[in-house]
């Protein structure tokens, strides 16, 4: 192997562990992942089993959106809802390629209809609205169904006198739907309003990445906002900050750390102690 060869493969380590794909060597095929975060090669049997979360950096990895259910929901308590609506096309939208091509690819990649799952479980036997955001399918990105979707089921929460938990993990608005995308924000931020009103708890866990439209809205006005350990979190990206006041940020900036140590958020939790802690949340500040 020359040393062009070696930086090369490198290079393509790298950019898999930046997107959570599982690197493929041919010499140890699809028995190994890198961690991002310190370079570590990691047994995927062996991340799979610690809720993938590096266990030598704690460094926590996406997961999919029925993966964190299975994770915080009591067993067999799930109830999916509102899964009837679907994505369209609405503006005929082409940019490489067109809008449904990429719905379909997005859903060949995931095996979502689109970034968000809602409905109901229980948490330690307390009934609870729950909606699931999934950086698979379209990087997260919030569009109309998005929006809808978790307007539906915070409406229900109102309507029935549930606590209610988003996990969101987005890159933002969905630019194919344009100014429809830009809606949701406005939308989802109206449901939510209704819930405070009526003295109903609304708890965000912010889960690596939350950017640009979700944290606009929904993401960050709930009664308790919490984060998974190191995601990144924030409105507009590092570089753009960077270049729009010619500064240098901090090493630190945008990660869940950094805006817990700013007063942004109410807790760090890590994905082995989720559960508990919203249970414990959910428990406190529902009403008997």
């Amino acid at each position: 192997m020359t040393l062009t060869d070696w930086f090369n493969k490198r290079k393509i380590q790298q950019i898999a562990a930046r997107d959570n794909d599982v690197y493929i060597d041919d010499s140890i095929g699809k028995l190994w992942t890198l961690c991002y975060n310190c370079n570590s090669q990691l047994p995927k049997k062996d991340l799979d089993s610690n809720l993938n979360v590096c266990p030598n950096c704690d460094y926590h990895f996406r997961i999919g959106a029925y993966d964190r259910i299975k994770l915080i929901a009591d067993e067999d308590t799930f109830e999916e809802m509102f899964s009837n609506i679907k994505p369209t096309d609405p503006l005929d939208f082409f940019d490489t390629q067109s809008y449904t091509m990429r719905q379909v690819s997005a859903h060949e990649k995931s095996g979502l209809d689109e970034a968000v799952i809602v409905g109901t479980c229980e948490i330690d036997g307390q009934k609870t609205a729950i909606a699931v955001m999934d950086f698979e399918y379209m990087g997260g990105s919030m569009g109309s169904v998005v929006g809808e979707r978790i307007t539906r089921i915070l409406e229900y929460a109102h309507d029935t006198k549930l606590p209610s938990v988003v996990f969101t993990s987005s890159g933002g608005a969905r630019m194919q739907e344009s100014a429809l995308s830009l809606m949701q924000m406005a939308k989802t931020s109206c449901a939510v309003a209704k819930l405070n009103e009526a003295g109903l708890l609304y708890i965000t866990v912010l889960c690596e990445p939350t950017f640009g439209g979700v944290t606009a809205s929904f993401g960050t006005i709930g009664d308790i906002i919490i984060a998974e350990k190191g995601a990144r979190i924030g409105f507009a990206g590092r570089r753009v900050i960077e270049q729009t006041i010619r500064q240098k940020l901090p090493a630190d900036f945008q990660t869940a750390e950094y805006l817990l140590k700013c007063g942004q958020i109410d807790f760090i939790v890590e994905r082995k102690d989720m559960k508990e802690k919203l249970s414990k949340l959910i428990n406190l500040h529902t009403k008997k």
